[in-house]
């Protein structure tokens, strides 16, 4: 177990996945599992590593989750280890169909495994209510941050006091 380890810390160690995509309607920077896999592929080659990411449908109560599972194997010493993510499916969302409805999910639980496995410094991720909570918190507001305390429409030229 010794040669995953040490080859998993030098992967953690060198990976860099910048969140360098754009939500424009709701305005936050984010990481995508596929900009995370483009910067940790070449990583894993160089130390001899394979990464592979399964999911499987798992009922919990009476709701639907994508379970992601990220595997990391030393090609040298045959060793592996494993972390999983979780993500719930929606029931419905509007202008998607079921099998879109999964994708987001297992992307979302994907990324999540990854996230654990790789160090990945999310803990203010930018999709959570709670990093935005954060942010309004300590950033200057702009016309879109400031709204009517009554009906919640953005106030034009308002400053936030």
């Amino acid at each position: 177990m010794k040669e995953v380890l040490q080859k998993l810390q030098a992967i953690q160690s060198e990976l860099k996945a910048p969140k360098g995509q754009y939500n424009s309607y709701s305005g936050f920077y984010y990481r995508s599992c596929e900009d995370i896999l483009e910067a940790l592929k070449p990583i894993a080659a160089k130390n001899k590593c394979t990464v592979y990411l399964t999911d499987d449908i798992t009922m919990i109560g009476d709701r639907f989750y994508v379970k992601a599972t990220v595997t990391i194997t030393d090609l040298e010493s045959g060793e592996s280890l494993t972390n999983t993510g979780y993500a719930r499916e929606e029931l419905t969302k509007k202008g998607m169909d079921g099998s879109q409805i999964t994708g987001t999910a297992s992307s979302y639980a994907r990324k999540y495994a990854l996230n654990g496995m790789f160090m990945i410094d999310d803990t203010k991720d930018a999709d959570t209510n709670e990093y935005r909570t954060q942010t309004t918190a300590t950033e200057p507001a702009t016309e879109a941050d400031i709204t009517c305390p009554k009906c919640g429409k953005p106030v034009k030229g308002g400053k936030k006091q």
